[in-house]
């Protein structure tokens, strides 16, 4: 079967290599190293706790109710749906907290997996 019209042979496509990122102009890189340094800061930490547990209410909130969507037309109706979502999400809370079972599942990685695995074994 004949090559592709175009079509680069093979030993030219092992020769080329992905252009490295360039890097950011002088006035960008600034404003990150800034930003990285405030990072370390103990009120902007306080302010991103604030944020973080904003946003994993919202995504619960996605995951467990499908918010993402509403399946009823009006604003009423969504309106209302909205509240029911809510109710949900501190009935599961609650539930979840007289239970004694934590609710912030974090995620773990395989490898961080395989290591609990490996000191279970051992002990």
């Amino acid at each position: 079967m004949p090559p592709l019209p175009g079509a680069r042979p093979v030993h030219q496509l092992e020769d080329r290599r992905p252009d490295p990122l360039p890097a950011p102009p002088p006035e960008v890189q600034e404003v990150l190293d800034h930003a990285r340094l405030q990072q370390g800061d103990e009120q902007w930490r306080a302010k991103y706790g604030t944020r973080a547990g904003i946003e994993g209410t919202i995504h619960q909130a996605v995951a467990v109710t499908g918010m993402r969507r509403a399946r009823y037309l009006g604003l009423q109706k969504t309106h209302l749906e909205h509240v029911f979502s809510t109710v949900a999400l501190n009935l599961i809370r609650l539930d979840a907290w007289w239970n004694g079972h934590p609710f912030d599942r974090t995620r773990v990685s395989h490898l961080a997996r395989l290591d609990l695995s490996r000191r279970r074994v051992t002990e």
